[in-house]
């Protein structure tokens, strides 16, 4: 079969925005009107605690996004919660009153598509919540209650709140506050489906969907895909696997996934043995142990192997998420020893020279244009800084290097070909029509030479620096590059 993606996704480049922690309304007239008691904005983050971040607030930053050159939105969960990170749906159909409402959600998708800017919102389909209406009539109704088989219910009495005993139903990894939906049972699946019919019609450019490996029912996301795709042919389903996605990048349910496949290596490669441990560890992601240039050549060859081309222009490539710590503080970068913070500096760079250059469309998790730290949950979810805190170096190099990815086809839908591992010194070249962009990064802390031959390259001769430092020349059919320890270069 032949697999269709959303055009628009090849060329986008996302921001993951945490509605709660991203930015607060300026404007009286629009704060709620719940009286929430908020905590400091520039405190460190809880795991329950509000700090009021909201939807007029985003919107009050489409511009400063729009001039990074971001093109589209992934908001984690909008939708009504008692929690900050809003993964325990209560209403499907509600935007949370603390973010601002259905209308402040119906103003920002205006204001977005207005900048030419998509909007993508997590799915949370897999669980809801004990306050979600139909599980909450349960533990009102017991036995009696009519939507007994929307979960799977093993014995009475349930105990939703004691952890003493037994929750008696089940719930996503034995979390009781996440009830998971029986998705056999086709009311519930019917239900699931017009939830996602709804936010199209709404005006969203698609569906983030949490966990969805954990929906065992045969076609449901065949299903999920279809009655998208029907409302809107260009809506973006992106799903969050961290692992192997074949089963589900067949072409008859996501157009792809989280690419946590290219976070790992990417972090080995470039933060290499000054990843701290405690960051990454248990996780379903490889960034430890530091890895070489030709380990670095192969997990990528690989990872390129793996799916539909079709489908690697469409991968949501990312350095870091709500879900991880941040690459700055993976790398050590508060470190109190200034020449360890300065490399950890040197491998955000590093690796989002490689993020902004690879096939797939890059998502920037909000605040590392600017050099937010922050260590793993709660603390990656720390709120975006005010501007005297910005690292201005930074959020230039991403202006940059974002600002390239846009001005060159080849390093959207461009052929991916590698032309030199050698130590920890790795070089490609993506390649469309007349469009030719050679990459070349030295993560090691000795200046390195590359001499590069191919016979595209030969063809195009590219010798402009369009980005880093280092040495270009050409002799014969040989191109040679000059890299600087722990710098980057794009030469085109």
């Amino acid at each position: 079969m032949q697999v269709q993606t959303p055009h628009w996704v090849k060329h986008a480049v996302f921001y993951q925005i945490f509605p709660d922690r991203f930015a607060k309304t300026s404007q009286r007239d629009r704060t709620t009107s719940m009286q929430v008691p908020l905590e400091d904005w520039d405190t460190p983050p809880t795991a329950q605690g509000y700090k009021g971040g909201d939807l007029w607030g985003v919107i009050e930053h489409l511009d400063y996004l729009k001039n990074l050159g971001i093109t589209a939105i992934y908001f984690t969960p909008v939708f009504q919660s008692a929690s900050n990170h809003r993964y325990h749906t209560h209403d499907y159909y509600q935007v949370d009153p603390l973010l601002g409402g259905n209308d402040a959600l119906k103003d920002l998708l205006r204001e977005a598509h207005q900048r030419g800017m998509r909007v993508v919102l997590d799915g949370v389909f897999n669980h809801a919540s004990r306050g979600f209406f139909y599980f909450n009539d349960i533990l009102e109704n017991g036995p009696f209650s009519p939507w007994l088989d929307w979960f799977a219910i093993d014995n009475w009495p349930l105990s939703a709140y004691d952890g003493r005993l037994p929750a008696n139903y089940r719930s996503w990894v034995d979390n009781r506050a996440l009830p998971q939906f029986n998705h056999s049972n086709p009311q519930v699946k019917e239900y699931i489906m017009q939830v996602a019919e709804y936010w199209l019609h709404f005006g969203i450019d698609g569906w983030r969907l949490d966990v969805p490996f954990e929906v065992k029912a045969p076609g449901f996301w065949q299903t999920f895909r279809d009655r998208v795709k029907a409302v809107n042919p260009e809506a973006y389903i992106v799903g969050e696997v961290w692992t192997d996605s074949r089963e589900w990048l067949d072409g008859t349910q996501f157009d792809g996934v989280m690419n946590y496949l290219f976070t790992g290596p990417t972090v080995a490669f470039t933060a290499g043995d000054r990843v701290l441990r405690k960051q990454v560890e248990k996780m379903d992601y490889s960034p430890a142990p530091a890895i070489d240039a030709a380990d670095y050549a192969s997990k990528m060859q690989w990872l390129l192997g793996l799916y539909p081309w079709e489908i690697q222009l469409t991968q949501l490539n990312l350095l870091d998420s709500h879900d991880t710590a941040r690459l700055l503080s993976i790398a050590d970068g508060e470190s109190a020893d200034a020449n360890i913070a300065k490399e950890a500096r040197q491998t955000v760079q590093l690796a989002t020279l490689l993020l902004m250059t690879f096939p797939g469309a890059p998502s920037i998790y909000y605040g590392d244009e600017v050099g937010l730290p922050g260590t793993r949950d709660p603390d990656c979810r720390r709120t975006f800084p005010e501007k005297a805190s910005w690292d201005s170096d930074v959020l230039t190099m991403h202006q940059q290097l974002i600002a390239l990815r846009h001005a060159h086809p080849a390093l959207r839908t461009g052929t991916y070909e590698i032309l030199a591992a050698e130590g920890l010194a790795y070089a490609f070249y993506r390649h469309l029509e007349d469009d030719f962009v050679v990459v070349a990064v030295n993560a090691g802390l000795e200046p390195v030479t590359l001499s590069l031959t191919a016979e595209a390259l030969t063809a195009a001769q590219p010798e402009q620096v369009l980005y880093g430092s280092g040495d270009v020349s050409w002799e014969n059919d040989t191109l040679t590059l000059a890299l600087p320890p722990r710098q980057g270069l794009m030469v085109g």
